[in-house]
């Protein structure tokens, strides 16, 4: 089986590389290494990656439509994962230009050639992002996302008006995937677990916005790529009960479907960061800050429809995801 992953030297993207290239699968991987964070910990993901013989490693943008082209013709994979993006919330205010670059353009880019090129499951990843000013918790797939409030946000959105399209015009079977907050070994150092964990290392103060009080879904590595893992042989499908006159937002009469995949534990920012404090033995000195723009209160998951589907619930706890993590970044940093 011959899957092609966009985004494959980025934190999850590589993480599913190191899952899937040790069953049997063929993988190639599509990753431009942007600069937008430490390039150096994408190129060591990329060494780890390529000691599977398994994997091959195309360095490129998915903007290029032509060059994007070439590696569907010559590869010819039947699934695609897309998890390239630009991503963050807080650069979309500072450079909303890569943002429609990446996840518009790029995104038409990889969803025009898998139609063309009969993909026989697309999945891609979306955002929790996109519940923007709900404030009903936990986000449930059934709930309205009509109300980003970042560019991060509403590409996210678009992305899975865009696949609906796909799916209903030429019945291409996309799943889209909310992602709550994902930490762990070679996480993302723009994302507030690791710069949390890397201030109270290094003594310096953190910076906690809306005063600490924010509550979030945090969920480890491991069970995201599990999730993805199981979907990759159960492609979407239409809802045979679909309803015209009643629809509902997680599913269609076409092959598309939408998943949250969380931790189904919403953890408190303060209490999140009093258990890195417990894991280095090191007090963190705290800058408390107002809210920030495009900051959500609180991030929680339903995530029983995916529960269904793949039969399978995350299984790490915060204790132990954070004690992984720790170990990993004094063994990565020579700490």
């Amino acid at each position: 089986m011959k899957i092609l992953i966009t985004g494959s030297s980025g934190f999850i993207g590589s993480s599913l590389v190191d899952i899937l290239a040790k069953g049997s699968y063929e993988i190639a991987g599509i990753d431009n290494h942007s600069d937008y964070y430490d390039v150096s910990l994408k190129m060591d993901r990329l060494d780890n990656n390529q000691q599977f013989d398994s994997f091959k490693h195309y360095e490129l943008n998915i903007c290029d439509f032509e060059s994007l082209g070439k590696v569907f013709s010559d590869f010819k994979p039947k699934i695609v994962i897309h998890l390239a993006a630009q991503v963050g919330v807080r650069y979309s205010l500072e450079n909303p230009r890569s943002y429609i670059d990446t996840n518009i353009v790029g995104f038409n880019n990889v969803i025009q050639l898998s139609k063309e090129h009969r993909i026989e499951n697309f999945i891609y990843a979306s955002s929790s992002s996109v519940y923007g000013g709900n404030t009903n918790v936990p986000f449930s797939t059934l709930q309205k996302v009509d109300h980003p409030i970042s560019l991060y946000a509403a590409t996210k959105k678009s992305n899975e008006l865009i696949a609906h399209s796909y799916s209903h015009l030429y019945q291409l079977p996309t799943t889209g995937l909310r992602f709550f907050t994902v930490y762990g070994p070679w996480g993302r150092p723009d994302m507030a677990p690791f710069i949390f964990l890397k201030s109270i290392v290094e003594g310096n103060a953190i910076n906690i916005n809306n005063n600490g009080n924010h509550k979030r879904s945090f969920t480890y590595i491991d069970d995201i790529t599990e999730a993805i893992r199981r979907l990759i042989s159960l492609p979407a499908s239409s809802n045979k009960n679909w309803d015209s006159d009643s629809p509902i937002s997680n599913s269609s009469s076409a092959p598309w479907e939408i998943y949250n995949i969380g931790s189904g534990q919403s953890v408190e920012l303060m209490h999140f960061i009093k258990l890195i404090e417990e894991k280095t033995g090191i007090e963190s000195k705290k800058n408390l800050l107002p809210m920030q723009p495009g900051d959500v209160l609180v991030t929680d998951a339903d995530c029983t429809d995916l529960e269904k589907k793949i039969e399978f619930i995350p299984q790490v706890t915060i204790e132990e995801g954070l004690s992984k993590f720790v170990d990993w970044f004094r063994h990565y940093y020579k700490i």
